[in-house]
């Protein structure tokens, strides 16, 4: 009986089990703050203890004992604080950390999946859910804060009160309405807030843009109009950011006044208390020094639901890109491993395509955008099409094993930041010059090679940025073939090289690939010169089909290939 799949993660689910991951880290946190809090709380109350006991009376060993206290009380203040916010700051970042594991792991999942729903490359989600990652791991803030305030309200609340009810009812009350007045006034900012930076990140896209598409943008003569384009956007992003930082001033100075007249009312009615006789001196300094501190923890007690409700937003969202189903499946079986020409089908869409053992097939699509269906189904993308080797149905084969039989090389396949030889085969970039030579020349690349002094330890830069895009294309070329695969597909190998070039590639793969299976999908003329037969795809079928040569008097193929 197969088991029933467990249930997909919740943001609750989620980032409980990522505080419980780290609990260690957040117990002692939480702890080390709870003591902070109230040595914080305790130090009006030694200084007014020490007020009465010892300047009040005179006494100058009274003095040196409560000084030792005051002493004692910042030094495990410090303590406290110092290793309570480290080991808090420690537990958020170890979150962020393992939320970005889980996300890199799920997108360098073989069954894929990730992004199909909103149409992002899987890298692309990985670093937009980047920024959810940071924002859901402070959800140790509030947890550990809400510990550490509810500590201090309740000290100090305490303190008060065994001085005196009234004052610690002014006290108390009256950081209440700050507090509220304060929330109030602060809800505008919320909008401006987004609205800055809603701005800000179009500002920032555009500048993305533009450095990605300079060379687009010089090439086509419209640096003007992308500056103006960014200057829009950019004078757009600084009125926002000014708009809401005269709000923010305005704030801060209303609630700066608002604490000053709770400062004042509680030294105002401490005093009167005080002259009466009903408190001492010391209880209110006491007092005063109360009533300031515990706006803190008041303040911070009003955020905790805000604090809370981002992490959780964030966490939802990455809960929900963890739960994508795979986008393909796969079986138990193992496929056939022994190196050999290997017969393909494919059916997708009503079309039914079968490729011989051993064939040098080329496949002509009318429409290009039918060529990405047919890539996938190839590739074991998606569950969309079927796909057979040598007559076995793929999805009851395993999928990687079916992956290192039909490798799939697109168009848009890029190179990694390294060597040129680690771009050849990343887990074995040990191989000389002379164990490459064959992909080398069938793919034209040796060149490549050869017009560096490093030759194949030579940096190429993130993407081979360092290369021209006919370089880069035939060192994709020279990996896909290097991976010696039983059955290789490759998407318009040549579309960024010159004629002639193209010639030496077209004659270079059709001997590397001699008895191996080799599916084409191109429009170049040099290339399906070079192809045992050739199909042309059109409407969803083979309308069409074979040798190059024999094609050209079809006006169909002839419009396609020839243009």
């Amino acid at each position: 009986m197969t088991a029933a799949a467990p249930p997909p993660p919740s943001a609750a689910r989620l980032l409980g089990s990522a505080i419980r991951r780290r609990r260690r880290d957040t117990t002692s946190s939480a702890v080390l703050v709870v003591g902070h809090q109230l040595c914080e709380a305790a130090v009006p109350v030694v200084a007014g203890a020490a007020i009465d006991r010892a300047v009040a009376t005179g006494d100058g060993s009274a003095l040196l004992l409560w000084l030792g206290v005051v002493v004692a009380v910042f030094v495990a203040l410090a303590t406290c604080g110092g290793f309570g916010y480290w080991l808090l700051s420690r537990a958020e970042f170890s979150i962020r950390r393992d939320l970005r594991l889980r996300l890199a792991a799920r997108a360098l999942d073989p069954r894929g999946g990730l992004g199909a729903r909103r149409g992002e490359t899987p890298g692309e989600l990985v670093g937009a859910a980047g920024v959810d990652a940071a924002r859901a791991a402070t959800v140790t803030d509030p947890v550990v804060l809400l510990a550490g305030s509810g500590a201090a309200l309740v000290g100090g609340a305490a303190v008060l009160l065994a001085a005196s009810p009234v004052l610690a009812a002014v006290v108390l009350v009256g950081a209440g309405v700050v507090l509220v007045l304060s929330q109030v006034l602060s809800g505008p900012l919320v909008g401006r807030a987004e609205r800055e930076q809603a701005t800000l990140a179009e500002a920032t896209a555009v500048a993305t843009d533009l450095v990605e598409g300079l060379r687009v943008v010089k090439g086509i003569g419209a640096e003007d109009a992308a500056g103006a384009g960014y200057g829009r956007t950019s004078r757009a992003a600084l009125a926002a950011r000014l708009h809401a930082a005269r709000a923010e001033g305005a704030y801060e100075g209303v609630t700066t006044a608002l604490s000053g007249v709770l400062l004042v009312a509680v030294a105002w009615v401490g005093g009167e208390l005080a002259l009466s006789g009903t408190i001492s001196v010391g209880d209110l300094v006491a007092a005063v020094g109360l009533a300031q501190f515990l706006m803190e923890p008041l303040e911070r007690l009003a955020l905790f639901g805000q604090l809370l409700a981002g992490a959780r937003g964030a966490g939802g969202r990455l809960a929900h890109l963890l739960a994508a189903p795979p986008a393909v499946t796969g079986g138990g079986s193992t496929a056939d491993d022994a190196p050999g020409p290997v017969a393909v089908a494919v059916r997708r869409d009503g079309l039914a395509l079968d490729v011989a053992a051993g064939e040098h097939l080329g496949v002509v699509a009318a429409d290009p955008a039918r060529a990405e269906p047919l890539l996938r189904t190839l590739a074991r993308d998606d569950d969309a099409g079927t796909l057979l080797l040598d007559d076995r149905d793929a999805a009851d084969l395993d999928l990687d094993a079916v992956r290192r039989r039909v490798v799939v090389a697109r168009h848009d396949a890029v190179l990694f930041e390294g060597t040129v030889a680690e771009n050849l085969a990343p887990a074995d970039a040990t191989r000389d010059e002379s164990g490459w030579a064959g992909v080398l020349t069938a793919s034209a690349a040796a060149d490549v090679v050869a017009g560096r002094p490093e030759g194949l330890d030579a940096e190429i830069g993130e993407r081979g940025r360092s290369l021209s895009g006919g370089q880069r294309q035939r060192l994709v070329l020279a990996r896909a073939l290097a991976t010696e695969a039983d059955v290789l597909v490759l998407h318009e190998p040549t579309t960024a090289v010159d004629a002639a070039t193209e010639d030496r590639v077209a004659d270079g793969l059709r001997r590397h690939r001699a008895g191996r299976t080799t599916l084409l999908l191109t429009a170049s003329p040099a290339l399906l010169a070079r192809c045992d037969r050739v199909v042309l795809v059109d409407g969803g079928g083979v309308v069409a089909e074979g040798t190059h040569a024999s094609l050209l008097v079809d006006p169909g193929y002839r419009a396609v290939v020839l243009g």
